[in-house]
């Protein structure tokens, strides 16, 4: 006879209510915004610092990536949209990406000259442009690639590696986890970086697989998840993002909040991985006497009221533009 044996159950603490009171509140932010509704919160937290937005494809960069980057060249092919999304998301730098855009005048796999872009950026750090975002940590390559400069590393990495082999891998995938894979296994990326390439490179038409397959908990995400639960019994990170995710509905109901998805679409594994991340920044404040892995004190990004209107615009398979 089978055994089956019930897995222990996370034990939640107070700042689990936080997470789902923030989602909503940075959820009524972005509408509120949209709206031209003022003040935007009278929550002294977000008026005073800067966090993303409950769902990832709604951010700056995100939406400049899908509008710009990936849905405004028709004449792209697969292999220069998969091109586009990479070299974007290795700076993840709107400047940057306008700065090249402009010297070449398109980004594609005929028009990626390495000696050009290599001096276009070269030129850049030389008058002290910032040329890298400063939201993810990128590892330079120097010891695979050889260069002294972080971004030649990149350019050779790309077009070592961008190639119809790598198209047809991806594509033949079965699974948002094997997309995932195969990006791991590209010098530099990494587990946190080859899965947010893989959220974004699943924003385009080159493949289509749904956000809640497969999540990779970054380590923002598991100082959140530290804060949010005392115990988290026989549950990994990843499965704790599942849980949460899987529950909303029924959390927003228990704290009686109104949240407002995102027109019909609700939160996906990866917009909770990131609500772990801004929970953590938030709880710096709001919860300062509870500690998370890195134990850091203080919210770095200050909010500046220095917002330009968005055409808000997401991947068309979605179907909620």
């Amino acid at each position: 006879m089978d055994i089956l044996i019930k897995r222990k159950e996370p034990v939640p603490s107070i700042v689990l209510d936080t997470y789902w009171r923030f989602a909503a509140e940075r959820q009524n932010i972005f509408f509120n915004r949209i709206n031209g509704i003022s003040p935007l919160t009278d929550d002294e937290i977000f008026i005073k610092h800067k966090f993303t937005n409950s769902y990832r494809a709604s951010d700056r960069v995100s939406q400049y990536l899908i509008k710009n980057v990936i849905y405004n060249d028709s004449s792209s092919s697969e292999l220069d949209t998969l091109l586009r999304i990479l070299f974007f998301k290795i700076f993840n730098k709107i400047s940057t990406w306008e700065l090249v855009e402009e010297e070449i005048r398109s980004i594609n796999i005929k028009h990626f000259s390495f000696k050009k872009i290599n001096s276009i950026l070269t030129e850049a750090k030389q008058n002290k442009e910032t040329i890298y975002s400063g939201a993810y940590i990128m590892t330079s390559g120097r010891s695979i690639f050889g260069y002294e400069t972080k971004h030649s590393n990149h350019l050779s990495l790309l077009k070592k590696y961008v190639t119809h082999d790598l198209l047809e891998k991806l594509q033949n995938s079965r699974s948002l986890e094997g997309v995932y894979n195969i990006l791991l296994d590209i010098p530099t990326f990494g587990p946190f970086l080859a899965y947010q390439y893989t959220i974004d490179i699943n924003y385009s038409q080159l493949i289509n697989f749904s956000e809640m397959d497969f999540v990779v908990p970054g380590p923002g995400a598991k100082d959140g998840i530290r804060k949010c639960f005392l115990n988290l019994g026989d549950y990994s990170e990843a499965d704790i993002i599942r849980w949460v995710t899987e529950r909303q509905q029924s959390e927003f109901e228990r704290l009686n909040l109104q949240f407002k998805s995102l027109w019909g679409r609700p939160l996906q594994l990866i917009d909770c991985q990131n609500l772990f991340c801004e929970t953590d920044k938030y709880a710096r404040v709001a919860h300062p006497d509870i500690r998370g892995i890195s134990d850091r004190k203080r919210i770095k990004q200050i909010y500046k009221s220095t917002y330009n209107q968005i055409d808000y615009f997401y991947p068309p398979k979605w179907g909620i533009n």
